[in-house]
């Protein structure tokens, strides 16, 4: 039988949001209806990885609730669709509320905050068997008064939606635009992966070679926070592309896994999701990216030498026949924890400066 995947993209979309406003009195009942007993939860670190309920529970949803106890969703994306056999609501967006207690230790700042999210469901019979969250923590700890690295390249804030407002997508998409929109998507992937990060191009190289083929004029990439938002083909090799490129020259991301396919093996990695909806795309991966640390200041670090994995999703609007927008969740927590550097023990000093002293 065919999943009707866009009634599932509205009742999750639903039954997201009110589970957010309906506070934690029903959150067990709640879960229960929404999520697998034995869901599989793949989140930002802290929260990391666990199996069922009561990981969920714990790790997400209660101390999130307990933080904002306003909580409100707001989608700016819903798309979804099938790959490899499964079932994916795909869903960008900010979560929003008073922050009225510590979340992750985060001091609470008794004012709003918002947690930008890309959240990849896969749906089973109804109910959501795993459910993969990138919540930006690095952003909430922004807001909150303290900067933990170097200056952001780009430009911190608040992910706009779409360009052109369509991003809900609640009814039924051709199939052929989704297809052509995964496609090319897929197509700038292969120009970034056949790109020789050796051959001392520099720069030029980076904004000639073909994948000024795929993007629009008046591109935007959206980059978690610690990266920021770029503008244009140039911004985007300027604040991201060349200093990410010169930390981790000869990467291997998405399709790329199947060449380290003994890697791909201990660590499950590769893209889990491939899916075109409409004029939308999303890609992403657990983890999504192998590299080694080899180059300078990424992040404001030095070289560490040190093998990271990156967990990181891709929702692209297509526009014109190019890609016009690109949003990027990616745990940087996690990975600045695999370069020796832990954030949420860093920032202890700054906020809690001069307790217990007499």
């Amino acid at each position: 039988m065919t999943t009707d995947i866009t009634a599932l993209k509205r009742s999750l979309h639903k039954d997201l949001s009110a589970l957010c406003e309906s506070g934690q009195a029903d959150l067990g009942a709640r879960l229960a209806a929404l999520y697998h007993p034995e869901v599989e939860v793949r989140a930002a670190h802290p929260m990391n990885e666990g199996v069922g309920l009561d990981f969920l529970t714990d790790s997400l949803w209660r101390p999130l609730m307990a933080a904002l106890p306003d909580l409100e969703r707001r989608d700016l994306i819903v798309m979804g669709g099938e790959y490899e056999g499964r079932t994916y609501v795909a869903m960008m967006g900010h979560y929003c509320g008073t922050f009225r207690k510590d979340w992750l230790t985060i001091p609470a700042t008794g004012r709003p905050i918002y947690l930008r999210y890309g959240e990849v469901h896969e749906i089973r019979d109804g109910k959501i068997v795993q459910t993969n969250c990138l919540w930006d923590v690095l952003d909430v700890i922004r807001q909150a008064g303290f900067w933990p690295l170097a200056p952001s390249l780009g430009t911190e804030g608040m992910w706009p939606g779409p360009i052109t407002g369509d991003g809900l997508i609640f009814t039924a998409q051709d199939p052929e635009e989704g297809a052509s929109s995964i496609a090319q998507t897929l197509a700038m992937h292969g120009t970034l992966a056949a790109y020789d990060d050796f051959g001392k191009r520099g720069r030029e190289g980076l904004l000639t070679m073909p994948q000024k083929d795929h993007w629009h004029p008046m591109m935007m990439w959206y980059g978690p926070s610690g990266i920021g938002t770029t503008r244009g083909l140039q911004g985007f090799v300027d604040y991201h592309q060349l200093p990410f490129r010169r930390a981790f020259p000869g990467r291997k991301g998405g399709g790329q896994w199947d060449d380290i396919a003994e890697l791909k093996a201990r660590h499950k990695g590769g893209h889990y999701i491939r899916v075109g909806d409409g004029p939308y795309s999303v890609t992403g991966g657990w983890p999504s990216v192998f590299a080694t640390h080899d180059g300078p200041d990424f992040l404001g670090l030095a070289a560490t030498g040190r093998p990271v994995m990156m967990r990181v999703m891709d929702f692209y609007l297509h526009h014109q026949g190019l890609i016009r927008e690109n949003w990027v969740p990616l745990d940087i927590l996690d990975l600045l924890m695999q370069m020796g550097v832990d954030v949420l023990d860093r920032m202890q000093s700054h906020f809690r400066r001069g307790a217990g002293l007499e």
